[in-house]
């Protein structure tokens, strides 16, 4: 197809699972509710809010959450910054919320009869820093034979290849929605697919970066669409046949598709980033030109960084220098870019890392799936650098236990317990993610926040009897219970506004696989 638009449904969301809203304290069903506004539309492409129930016209619902217990950010005392600083959990904490972001935080109240009642552990929105939706169409497909990262990539490829603008927006619709019931509510999208299979632009250069806009708003989730640059299959190699529909040529091609991206995303709910494949897709005298957009666009850069051996090995083949040395010596390292991965560094590039201000995104599930090896995150944290994390690959998608796996690969790496303690984890998990993607002051139960709450049950057979504060060492994504974003129910009782995602899944994914 040749189309210039993701085309806009005029239908509802696939499921007639009713939209929430509040009642008296509970969060029970009604009937669909048109949006009031761009800010609850987010972008939407069905073309409704998917964010919750409207409130007066013109702006998001005015609400008051309780919750039983809530990671809160702690008080600044006068002229001092706690944008980064850990939450401390409290009990009983009132969180008002107007327009879509918290506007007061009270612990140690009890509830008034028409607060949203959050029971369990209330945590900030959750940050998912690193995400190729349409990988999630890869689990459970992909360990035959045991295999490779080169192998598993050549899957890859073959799934990318049948992609389509309609298609692509109806996987990740669904991946964003499965995100969401892991309490995800902004994600960072590292996209590289632009293009038809033959490297052909769409008649809309940015159809599938559209189309994963609107995947999002209808999930219901922000994004920050980071727009990656890709150029070459490695040293003097040109893209591969499977790989031509990533590339824009030259870095000044891609900068101008991706001007024209951003003029066209007219949403509160998405920004647009930038990304450098790696060193190995994008060479030397391209990387400044793409550190200097995201400069001049004030926008976050991700990079995929030294996640495998062989990286390294062509790197100093080529230049002489290590990937991250070569991103130094660009002008690509800086606190508002985030490496991806970081997994095979010498102590001279984890002292880079940390001494730029740089952010590194963990994604410890994709990490051993792919037989990455274990990143050096805590000597990565202690030279200075914000660590986050991210599902990447989706081969799970629960937040809560690539948390956990950051301090416990951690525990493999070093023989010692406690390096990332639960605030380290929180922090992780939400303001370092939310800052990296281009939100800073969201991922905070602190006033002139977001509204982004996900409640987490202690009463399951994983949780009960856990320390509240320690919860997340053994909650996963099956307890995550209801899910706010900008103020507006998004998950309630583990069930999407969407309705059946695990229909939207084998639906999407099916007909990938086996197209009719």
């Amino acid at each position: 197809m040749t189309g210039t638009h993701p085309p806009t449904s005029t239908h509802p969301p696939t499921s007639t699972h009713p939209p929430t809203s509040v009642d008296h304290g509970h969060v029970t069903p009604s009937g669909p509710k048109k949006a009031d506004s761009a800010h609850d539309q987010l972008g939407s492409r069905e073309g409704r809010a998917v964010l919750g129930r409207a409130g007066a016209a013109g702006g998001a619902a005015d609400e008051v959450f309780w919750a039983e217990q809530a990671w809160v950010a702690p008080t600044p005392a006068h002229g001092e910054s706690t944008d980064l600083a850990g939450p401390a959990l409290a009990a009983r904490v009132r969180i008002e919320v107007g327009e879509g972001r918290i506007t007061n935080v009270t612990p140690g109240v009890d509830p008034e009869p028409d607060d949203v009642r959050l029971p369990g552990v209330v945590f900030p929105g959750f940050a998912n820093a690193h995400s190729h939706a349409f990988h999630r169409a890869l689990r459970g497909r992909t360990h035959r034979d045991g295999g490779s990262f080169w192998t598993w990539r050549e899957d890859m490829y073959t799934l990318a290849a049948r992609l389509t603008p309609d298609n692509y927006y109806e996987l990740a619709k669904a991946a964003y929605a499965e995100m969401a019931l892991a309490g995800v509510t902004v994600v960072g999208e590292f996209h590289y697919v632009h293009h038809m299979p033959d490297g052909t632009p769409y008649d809309d250069p940015n159809a599938m970066g559209l189309a994963i806009q609107h995947a999002a708003a209808d999930a219901g989730i922000r994004l920050t669409l980071l727009d990656t640059c890709y150029l070459r299959g490695g040293r003097d190699t040109a893209l591969e046949d499977t790989q031509v529909r990533f590339g824009d040529g030259t870095a000044q091609r891609w900068r101008e598709r991706v001007n024209r991206l951003r003029a066209d995303v007219d949403s509160p709910g998405t920004r647009v980033g930038a990304a450098i494949h790696s060193v190995r897709a994008v060479p030397a005298t391209a990387i400044p030109v793409i550190a200097a957009w995201a400069r001049d666009a004030s926008a976050p850069l991700h990079v995929h960084l030294s996640e495998q051996v062989a990286e390294n090995t062509a790197c100093l083949a080529e230049y002489g220098r290590t990937p991250t040395q070569l991103l130094a010596d660009s002008g690509a390292l800086g606190p508002t870019t985030t490496a991806i991965h970081a997994t095979h560094l010498s102590t001279e590039d984890i002292e880079l890392l940390g001494d730029s201000g740089t952010s590194v995104c963990a994604c410890p599930s994709t990490e051993q799936d792919l037989a990455d090896g274990l990143s050096p995150m805590g000597d990565l944290a202690a030279a200075g650098a914000g660590i986050c994390l991210g599902s990447d690959q989706h081969a799970v998608v629960d937040l809560l236990t690539e948390a956990r796996l950051l301090e416990m690969h951690e525990r493999l790496a070093s023989g010692r317990r406690g390096r990332f303690g639960p605030q380290d984890l929180v922090t992780a998990l939400t303001a370092r993610g939310h800052e990296a993607l281009g939100w800073a002051g969201n991922g905070r139960i602190a006033p002139g926040a977001a509204a982004d709450l996900v409640a987490v049950r202690t009463d399951s057979t994983r949780t009960a009897g856990s320390d509240a504060a320690q919860v997340m060492f053994s909650a996963t994504a099956s307890d995550v219970e209801t899910v706010v974003a900008g103020g507006h129910v998004v998950v309630d009782r583990g069930q999407h506004r969407l309705g059946d995602v695990a229909a939207l899944l084998r639906a999407s994914i099916t007909s990938l696989w086996n197209p009719s």
